[in-house]
């Protein structure tokens, strides 16, 4: 009598920013692949359907506070579902490598001898912005641009963000929506009342809503056009860049309809 018995296996990949095309190939395979599936809440629920059937599929993200499983109860169960099942495909929105806990999971599911893969992801840090015609870095505008979280594990907001207000690179904000007021009067405090900022919800979906302000005005802007998380905070000269770069974009797009 054979047994089917598969190798323990934890595969952590990036969904992408939201838009269902922005997934790797390697990535589909891998939900294709997978025995179970235990996915966020900010992946595009479309890449659920390349999965198989007898694929079991489970949510364990977080929605409004509210947390469907605790990280330690993720571990556990990455670990429990690879030893049952074998290959366990850990779907997290963007890349799951930034501000994405991929590091973290694959470090315990490495003590109990799993094997373990990483298929990185389209970060919306930088595809949001993308798609709103922002380039992050352009020659006379931005040599470089930083990456911050908003919110730290102690829920403060990150230091980063006095250093960064301090530079010349554009500044892009993940999670930050609650410290929004914070992040305002740190970059007024460098004389950046009328730096350029842009806030951009839901990025790359249908539903993507998007305010265009300054540091001044911002709150404003936000509270006008009811934006909320998840969303992106864009602080920088290159956010005046969209309006040159959304018209070829609009031709772009015109074009593919004719």
């Amino acid at each position: 009598m054979e047994f089917n018995i598969k190798t323990p296996k934890l595969t952590v990949v990036g969904a992408g920013p939201g838009d269902v095309e922005l997934i790797t190939l390697k990535a589909i395979k891998a939900i294709e692949s997978a025995d179970v599936i235990l996915y966020d809440a900010l992946i595009n629920e479309e890449l659920l359907n390349y999965a198989s059937k007898e694929t079991e599929i489970i949510f364990v993200g977080k929605r409004k506070g509210c947390y469907a499983y605790q990280q330690e109860q993720i571990n556990e169960l990455i670990v429990s579902r690879a030893k049952s099942h074998g290959h366990v495909v850990r779907l997290k929105g963007g890349d799951p490598f930034i501000f994405g806990r991929g590091a973290e999971e694959i470090d315990y599911a490495r003590q109990f001898n799993i094997e373990t893969y990483v298929v990185p992801g389209v970060s919306s840090s930088f595809a949001v912005p993308a798609y709103q015609g922002i380039p992050l870095t352009k020659r006379g505008a931005s040599e470089s641009f930083w990456v911050i979280t908003g919110t730290t594990k102690s829920h403060q907001l990150s230091n980063d963000v006095v250093l960064a207000a301090k530079s010349t690179a554009t500044v892009v904000i993940l999670m930050g929506m609650g410290k929004l007021s914070e992040i305002v009067e740190i970059f007024k405090s460098q004389n950046k009342h009328e730096m350029a900022v842009a806030v951009i919800q839901n990025g790359t979906t249908k539903n993507e809503k998007v305010g265009f302000g300054t540091i001044n005005n911002i709150e404003k802007v936000v509270e006008e056009n009811q934006l909320s998380s998840p969303a992106i905070i864009i602080i920088g000269d290159v956010v005046k860049e969209r309006v040159a770069l959304s018209s070829v974009l609009h031709e772009i797009k015109a074009r593919k309809i004719d």
